[in-house]
């Protein structure tokens, strides 16, 4: 048992020892590409979704010097008719990229280090089999491959570290790729050596043009999970079964944690936040502490055309179109807006909905980053925005109609280039980003269901709040009267009023013809039931 050749079940072991959610089906999937053209996985994911716990698990099922059988049993694994097949079958080779950048003197070191320390294990297995001067990696393993019969099942974690700790050298990344490509180049020799391979990591693996640096991996990412979306992080029905389990407001769990949709299974949730909430029993915020703002600041602060007005309308609680074809999977190659907003979809700051093209903020939790990093960059008008939606919200809970008509006046002077006021869905905009720090006290509707028909929008309080149920009902060159007499009319108050209490109907209306330098576009009515 060795540190890359055969590191053992430990890691897997220590994993179990916790609250567990079992994600053993990955492995079935791993076993039905062995041997096959498709052996070559690279399967990317944010930080904190699970990416070393996988890694992990599959070396205690793949590596031969241990016996990991009862660690699997009554896993879904151990269902499944290819667990007995490769269960301890096979040499593993494990590189965990981060821990060969944080040994080594000089990051420039890293690649030959991989090669070095990895032979000199090797040799230690293998004695008779490797040439006494060797130095690559690929020709060590396919000497003792075609000597022995042996195949290897190549475990590679954080595989693109260096695209993102040395995001500027250019020299030490084609070091890497050829290590990898004389690794993976596909012909006799990979056949003969490698069984399988996995790599795991945020980005998806480096375009040099627009092909792919190694073009026998089959990649899963954030913007095409497929076969693998259930894997990315925890599905609504793992997250629901540890709420009740653990007695956790599931939709407060969801409203925090939620928010990255993924066909075909369809709500992911963020792993590493879900599992601190069950342990500590408090829902909040954890994203900030493994995640710091300030790498989120250094992108949105890049001042390329639309990328602001694009986020504002993202905290406002719109999804916004996304041409990811362009982007050159590192940290350097921004030419648009849209290479940006991938990368964030990637470092799992925005969720991206495949079929619309769109991204958008997927919870709470990244909300609240991107409020930090706003501040940060200095966008005073997001920090204003916030402290503004403060104050619309206290206008709205003392019925004060003028201060909210004022307030959404201000919002719409600060946002006219990206609101295109010309009918309804317009303003629904504007009101979502006006009432933007509702969200913490609110679930937000839009289109409910209510009575005789559908009300614009509908602010649910959340489990602990004292605040009023608040329908809002918008019109476009009508009145405020209008809309709150529509409410009536149509019954939109329905049972509400049963199971919350008090409620607040708003009424808003904006007038696209009205004139003069004073004139007012908005006007509210505000009642309370």
């Amino acid at each position: 048992m060795g540190i890359y050749l055969n590191p053992g079940n430990r890691g897997f072991q220590t994993i179990l020892n916790g609250i567990y959610v079992d994600k053993t089906g990955l492995i079935d999937f791993v076993n039905r590409t062995i041997n096959t053209p498709q052996k070559l996985t690279c399967f990317s994911r944010p930080r904190r979704f699970g990416k070393s716990f996988a890694a992990k698990m599959l070396c205690a099922y793949y590596d031969k010097s241990c016996d990991s059988r009862s660690l699997f049993e009554g896993l879904e694994i151990s269902k499944k008719k290819s667990f007995n097949q490769n269960l301890n079958q096979y040499d593993v080779i494990y590189l965990d990229i981060t821990r060969f950048i944080s040994t080594a003197i000089s990051v420039n070191e890293v690649v030959g280090n991989i090669q070095k320390n990895v032979i000199e294990e090797l040799r230690e297995d293998y004695p008779s089999y490797i040439k006494e001067q060797e130095s690559v990696l690929a020709d060590a393993l396919f000497a003792i491959s075609h000597k022995t019969g042996n195949q290897f099942v190549i475990i590679i974690d954080e595989w693109d570290a260096i695209f993102r700790e040395a995001k500027n050298d250019d020299a030490l990344q084609k070091e890497y790729i050829q290590l990898l490509r004389g690794l993976f180049k596909g012909g006799t020799a990979t056949d003969e050596t490698i069984a399988a391979a996995y790599m795991t990591g945020i980005l998806p693996i480096k375009k040099y043009g627009t092909e792919s640096a190694l073009t026998d991996f089959h990649e899963f990412t954030m913007v095409a999970p497929d076969t693998l979306a259930p894997y990315v992080g925890f599905t609504e029905q793992e997250v629901l079964d540890l709420c009740s389990k653990n007695d956790l407001d599931f939709e407060e769990v969801k409203f925090w944690y939620d928010g990255y949709f993924l066909d075909p299974v369809g709500s992911i949730y963020s792993p590493n936040s879900v599992m601190q909430a069950v342990e500590r029993k408090a829902i909040r915020n954890y994203w900030t502490s493994s995640e710091t703002y300030e790498s989120l600041a250094s992108y949105i602060g890049m001042d390329y055309k639309g990328l602001k007005k694009d986020i504002i309308r993202m905290l406002g609680g719109e999804a916004v179109r996304v041409k990811i074809s362009t982007f050159q999977n590192d940290m350097t190659s921004f030419k648009r807006k849209d290479d940006v907003l991938t990368l964030l979809i990637h470092l799992g700051y925005l969720s991206y909905d495949a079929a619309k093209k769109t991204v958008s903020i997927p919870n709470q939790e990244v909300a609240d980053a991107f409020g930090d990093a706003t501040d940060q960059e200095g966008w005073g008008e997001i920090g204003e925005l916030i402290q503004e939606s403060d104050d619309l919200l206290d206008a709205t809970f003392r019925g004060d109609s003028d201060a909210v008509a004022e307030a959404l006046e201000k919002v719409h002077a600060a946002n006219s280039s990206i609101l295109r006021y010309n009918n309804e869905a317009s303003l629904s905009s504007a009101i979502m980003i006006a009432y933007y720090t509702a969200r913490r006290i609110y679930k937000i509707v839009p289109e409910f269901p209510q009575g005789k028909g559908f009300a614009d929008l509908v602010f649910l309080p959340r489990r602990g709040s004292d605040k009023p149920v608040m329908i809002v009902e918008l019109k476009y060159d009508k009145d405020a009267d209008t809309a709150i007499r529509q409410i009536h009319e149509n019954r939109y108050e329905g049972d509400l009023k049963k199971y919350f209490g008090n409620l607040l109907l708003v009424g808003i209306n904006y007038d696209k013809d009205a004139k003069g330098t004073n004139a007012k576009r908005h006007s509210c009515l505000i009642e309370k039931v």
